[in-house]
């Protein structure tokens, strides 16, 4: 049986290559301040009135800033698996921009496997399928353990 086509469960959101996975975010050209999702009005940082941005491909790694579980089913348009399986949250500071983003962990990952400053990188796992196509989402994959050395930047 042929395999179905994959794309992505929200457009524009991220890169479609499953080997190599980026976020499409936004530059200011005024401050350099980096957003994701991509600005198109205004800049995210307060002191600058800039309206102009440049689209970019932010990191795929980054380190763990702080983390939960969540352990209720999202209201539509959300599709949980059936049953509902709780997951990791991870709010990932990027490694070149700074900039934080929230994120699922792999599945089957849980709190137990994951600690502030670790590091992750990004990937696509499947969201749903449905009669058309496999729907992906980023999700963040746990790529090494904190280091004493490094410190996560608030």
């Amino acid at each position: 049986m042929p395999t179905k086509p994959q794309q992505p469960a929200i457009e524009g959101w991220f890169t479609m290559d499953v080997e190599q996975p980026h976020l499409l975010g936004s530059r200011c050209t005024t401050c350099g301040t980096y957003a994701f999702p991509a600005a198109s009005h205004f800049c995210g940082n307060p002191a600058c009135a800039g309206t102009e941005f440049d689209s970019v491909e932010l990191s795929r790694t980054g380190t763990v800033w702080s983390f939960t579980d969540n352990r209720y089913q999202p209201p539509e348009p959300y599709v949980s698996p059936d049953p509902f399986e709780p997951y990791v949250i991870a709010a990932v500071q990027l490694a070149d921009e700074g900039l934080v983003i929230l994120g699922q962990l792999t599945r089957g990952a849980t709190t137990d496997d994951v600690a502030v400053g670790d590091r992750v990188e990004l990937v696509l796992e499947p969201l749903y399928e449905d009669d058309e196509a496999e729907h992906l989402v980023w999700k963040w994959k746990l790529a090494g353990q904190a280091d004493d050395a490094e410190e996560v930047q608030p």
